[in-house]
């Protein structure tokens, strides 16, 4: 009786201490928590297009974006570099997952307005493999108007953009994305290219360095519905790819593109260069973050 009662007893601690050691375990998991992916893009943008990547909370991002004209244009242009077209923008982040934006145009004198919210960041969790960032934006075209232009007043050349990017980071060097599109135009420059269009987004970043990398972009956009074509013939699916280069504080992107426009309403409504055809237009985006986070500020004093 006495060994049954001692074999009991040491039965009884060594299941405790079993389920002790179980009960560590767990709350040693659930300290450490779910590790979430970053710098899946270096910038809010890959190229032209939006990324999955919102600004930090109380931080703002000054960008200058500059397209030069063709590459076919010839010497008399040098090339394009005589021509330019820019756009100026303000980005911050009221929470790490929520950003808003404001930006202007030269070209079309163009004002956009846009707001992002991050709905999933990928993780090291089963459930969470992707990062995915709603984007919602409209573009307002200030240049006059008149019967004879076909536009009676702006708001017949408002347009509207919504996008789903859905991303994910394979390992340290390469990410790639997706963003299915819908863009709306109140009014259409022709009347044979519809009001509402369908597009798809493909992009990627592969990192050859620790601070550059290589970026690409397509956006392919639906042609015809059936038998019903939706597009004009002149305008063409948007393609680019260049470099990221990275310094401190800074992103500064170099790209050709056969599209001149740098929001969606142009590159992905109005892209009218062929590659074929030497219609490549070399430009550059330059981001540089500055933090209005005090806390942050102060830790990286210390």
């Amino acid at each position: 009786m006495k060994r049954i009662f001692i074999l009991s007893l040491i039965l009884t601690v060594a299941q405790s201490l079993y389920a002790q050691d179980d009960l560590m375990s767990i709350l040693d998991k659930e300290k450490t928590g779910p590790v979430f992916t970053t710098a899946t893009f270096k910038s809010t943008r890959i190229i032209n297009g939006q990324s999955v990547e919102t600004i930090a909370k109380k931080h703002l991002d000054f960008r200058i974006s500059h397209r030069f004209g063709a590459v076919n244009s010839g010497f008399t242009n040098l090339w394009g570099l005589d021509e330019a077209r820019i756009r100026i923008g303000l980005e911050y982040g009221i929470t790490d997952r929520l950003m808003v934006g404001v930006g202007r145009s030269s070209y079309q004198k163009t004002y956009d307005y846009f707001a992002k919210y991050k709905l999933l960041r990928q993780s090291n969790r089963r459930f969470e493999p992707v990062s995915i960032t709603a984007y919602a934006g409209a573009f307002t075209n200030a240049t006059p108007t008149s019967p004879d232009m076909k536009f009676y007043n702006n708001l017949e050349r408002q347009s509207y953009v919504g996008q789903l990017l859905i991303a994910r980071k394979f390992g340290e060097r390469f990410s790639l994305q997706l963003s299915p599109t819908i863009l709306h135009r109140n009014k259409t420059e022709t009347t044979i290219d519809e009001n509402t269009l369908y597009a798809t987004g493909i992009g990627g970043r592969f990192k050859l360095t620790k601070r550059t990398s290589f970026n690409a972009e397509y956006f392919y956009t639906l042609k015809q519905i059936g038998t019903t074509y939706v597009r004009d013939p002149q305008y063409k699916d948007c393609f680019s790819m260049g470099f990221d280069i990275e310094t401190g504080g800074h992103v500064f992107q170099l790209h050709l593109s056969n599209s001149r426009g740098m929001i969606e309403n142009q590159f992905i409504g109005a892209t009218t260069g062929s590659w074929s055809k030497g219609d490549i237009f070399y430009g550059f985006n330059i981001s540089r973050v500055f933090s209005f986070d005090k806390s942050t500020r102060t830790t990286h004093k210390k």
